[in-house]
Protein backbone atom coordinates (compact mmCIF):
# COMPACT_ATOMS: atom_id res chain seq x y z
CA UNK A 1 0.00 0.00 0.00
CA UNK A 2 1.12 3.65 -1.29
CA UNK A 3 1.04 6.56 1.69
CA UNK A 4 -0.04 9.11 -1.65
CA UNK A 5 0.60 12.19 0.98
CA UNK A 6 3.98 11.60 1.66
CA UNK A 7 5.21 9.04 -1.77
CA UNK A 8 6.52 6.39 0.33
CA UNK A 9 5.45 2.72 1.35
CA UNK A 10 3.36 2.00 3.96
CA UNK A 11 2.80 -1.50 5.38
CA UNK A 12 -0.55 -1.97 7.24
CA UNK A 13 -0.36 -5.29 9.19
CA UNK A 14 -1.64 -6.62 12.84
CA UNK A 15 0.20 -5.23 15.53
CA UNK A 16 3.19 -7.33 17.11
CA UNK A 17 4.33 -7.55 20.55
CA UNK A 18 7.54 -6.09 19.56
CA UNK A 19 5.23 -2.68 18.62
CA UNK A 20 4.22 -1.94 21.92
CA UNK A 21 7.07 0.29 22.50
CA UNK A 22 6.32 2.62 19.66
CA UNK A 23 3.04 1.89 20.55
CA UNK A 24 2.99 3.30 23.77
CA UNK A 25 5.47 6.14 22.81
CA UNK A 26 2.81 7.41 20.18
CA UNK A 27 -0.04 6.97 23.02
CA UNK A 28 1.96 9.15 25.19
CA UNK A 29 2.93 11.92 23.13
CA UNK A 30 -1.61 12.50 23.09
CA UNK A 31 -1.41 12.42 27.00
CA UNK A 32 1.33 14.88 27.65
CA UNK A 33 0.54 17.04 24.34
CA UNK A 34 -3.05 16.89 23.47
CA UNK A 35 -6.49 16.62 24.93
CA UNK A 36 -7.36 13.74 22.68
CA UNK A 37 -6.97 11.49 25.20
CA UNK A 38 -8.25 12.01 28.75
CA UNK A 39 -5.05 9.78 30.55
CA UNK A 40 -3.23 12.78 32.43
CA UNK A 41 0.27 10.56 33.07
CA UNK A 42 1.81 8.89 30.66
CA UNK A 43 2.16 5.41 30.41
CA UNK A 44 4.45 2.89 30.24
CA UNK A 45 5.22 -0.46 28.27
CA UNK A 46 4.16 -2.57 31.03
CA UNK A 47 0.77 -0.72 32.14
CA UNK A 48 0.12 -0.89 28.14
CA UNK A 49 0.47 -4.80 27.91
CA UNK A 50 -2.92 -5.74 29.34
CA UNK A 51 -4.39 -2.78 26.79
CA UNK A 52 -2.53 -4.87 23.90
CA UNK A 53 -3.22 -8.24 24.93
CA UNK A 54 -6.59 -7.96 24.57
CA UNK A 55 -6.51 -7.51 20.81
CA UNK A 56 -7.00 -10.49 18.36
CA UNK A 57 -6.37 -11.20 15.05
CA UNK A 58 -10.05 -12.67 14.72
CA UNK A 59 -13.25 -11.53 16.22
CA UNK A 60 -14.36 -7.35 16.71
CA UNK A 61 -11.08 -6.47 18.63
CA UNK A 62 -8.23 -5.82 16.55
CA UNK A 63 -4.89 -3.30 16.68
CA UNK A 64 -3.76 -2.82 13.19
CA UNK A 65 -0.48 -0.56 12.97
CA UNK A 66 0.82 1.59 9.97
CA UNK A 67 4.76 1.07 8.99
CA UNK A 68 6.65 3.05 7.03
CA UNK A 69 10.68 2.35 6.13
CA UNK A 70 10.38 -0.38 9.23
CA UNK A 71 9.18 2.01 12.21
CA UNK A 72 5.76 1.87 13.62
CA UNK A 73 3.51 5.19 12.08
CA UNK A 74 0.31 4.67 13.62
CA UNK A 75 -2.11 2.37 14.92
CA UNK A 76 -6.10 1.96 14.61
CA UNK A 77 -8.09 -0.20 17.03
CA UNK A 78 -11.39 -1.46 17.52
CA UNK A 79 -12.41 -2.17 21.17
CA UNK A 80 -15.40 -3.43 23.47
CA UNK A 81 -17.65 -0.50 23.56
CA UNK A 82 -19.18 -1.40 27.17
CA UNK A 83 -18.38 -4.47 29.33
CA UNK A 84 -22.45 -5.11 29.65
CA UNK A 85 -22.56 -8.51 27.00
CA UNK A 86 -25.80 -6.68 25.39
CA UNK A 87 -22.97 -4.04 23.63
CA UNK A 88 -21.54 -6.71 22.18
CA UNK A 89 -22.67 -6.32 18.98
CA UNK A 90 -21.06 -2.17 19.17
CA UNK A 91 -17.23 -1.42 19.43
CA UNK A 92 -15.40 1.86 19.89
CA UNK A 93 -12.60 2.65 17.12
CA UNK A 94 -9.68 4.88 17.30
CA UNK A 95 -7.15 6.11 15.36
CA UNK A 96 -3.39 7.45 16.62
CA UNK A 97 -0.40 8.92 14.59
CA UNK A 98 2.52 9.65 15.01
CA UNK A 99 2.76 13.50 15.41
CA UNK A 100 4.99 13.74 12.23
CA UNK A 101 3.01 11.28 10.51
CA UNK A 102 -0.49 13.38 10.34
CA UNK A 103 -2.56 14.38 7.48
CA UNK A 104 -0.75 11.99 4.74
CA UNK A 105 -3.06 9.65 4.45
CA UNK A 106 -2.39 6.70 7.14
CA UNK A 107 -5.38 7.39 8.96
CA UNK A 108 -7.66 6.44 5.74
CA UNK A 109 -5.34 3.68 5.13
CA UNK A 110 -5.45 2.18 8.69
CA UNK A 111 -9.16 2.42 8.82
CA UNK A 112 -9.84 1.43 5.43
CA UNK A 113 -7.87 -1.94 6.33
CA UNK A 114 -9.36 -2.11 9.77
CA UNK A 115 -13.21 -2.22 8.28
CA UNK A 116 -12.01 -4.26 5.40
CA UNK A 117 -10.94 -6.67 8.96
CA UNK A 118 -14.15 -6.61 10.62
CA UNK A 119 -16.92 -7.66 7.35
CA UNK A 120 -18.27 -10.48 8.84
CA UNK A 121 -18.09 -9.98 12.35
CA UNK A 122 -21.25 -9.90 14.17
CA UNK A 123 -21.17 -5.83 14.28
CA UNK A 124 -23.76 -3.42 14.45
CA UNK A 125 -22.48 -0.23 15.28
CA UNK A 126 -19.26 1.92 15.86
CA UNK A 127 -18.45 4.85 17.92
CA UNK A 128 -16.02 7.09 17.77
CA UNK A 129 -15.37 9.33 21.21
CA UNK A 130 -13.43 13.08 19.52
CA UNK A 131 -12.53 15.81 22.44
CA UNK A 132 -12.93 18.82 20.10
CA UNK A 133 -11.74 20.54 18.66
CA UNK A 134 -10.31 18.01 16.44
CA UNK A 135 -11.51 19.01 13.06
CA UNK A 136 -8.74 16.26 11.51
CA UNK A 137 -10.05 13.18 13.24
CA UNK A 138 -13.97 14.86 12.62
CA UNK A 139 -12.92 14.97 9.07
CA UNK A 140 -11.54 11.61 8.97
CA UNK A 141 -14.84 9.51 10.61
CA UNK A 142 -17.24 11.65 8.23
CA UNK A 143 -15.11 10.35 5.57
CA UNK A 144 -15.87 6.71 6.40
CA UNK A 145 -19.26 7.23 7.13
CA UNK A 146 -19.85 8.46 10.36
CA UNK A 147 -22.36 11.31 11.74
CA UNK A 148 -22.53 13.15 14.87
CA UNK A 149 -24.62 11.85 17.58
CA UNK A 150 -24.41 14.11 20.25
CA UNK A 151 -21.75 16.48 22.38
CA UNK A 152 -20.79 16.28 26.03
CA UNK A 153 -20.57 19.35 27.10
CA UNK A 154 -17.02 20.10 29.33
CA UNK A 155 -16.77 16.54 30.13
CA UNK A 156 -13.12 16.30 30.95
CA UNK A 157 -10.23 18.68 32.77
CA UNK A 158 -7.03 18.35 31.49
CA UNK A 159 -4.07 21.22 31.32
CA UNK A 160 -6.34 23.11 33.44
CA UNK A 161 -9.35 23.81 30.99
CA UNK A 162 -12.70 21.87 29.82
CA UNK A 163 -13.18 19.92 26.96
CA UNK A 164 -15.90 18.95 25.04
CA UNK A 165 -16.41 15.45 23.47
CA UNK A 166 -18.20 14.59 20.23
CA UNK A 167 -20.11 11.21 19.44
CA UNK A 168 -19.99 9.80 16.21
CA UNK A 169 -21.95 7.13 15.12
CA UNK A 170 -21.98 4.76 12.15
CA UNK A 171 -23.56 1.87 11.11
CA UNK A 172 -21.45 -1.03 10.33
CA UNK A 173 -24.00 -3.99 10.08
Amino acid sequence: MTDSGAGTDIEVRYAAEGDLPALTDIYNHYVLNTAATFDLQPHTVEDRREWFDHYRSLGPYRLLVAVRNGDVVGYASSSRFRPRRAYDTSIEVTVYLRPDATSGGLGTALYERLFAELRGEPLHRAYAVIALPNPGSVALHAKFGFAPIGTMSEVGRKFEQWWDVLWMECAIA
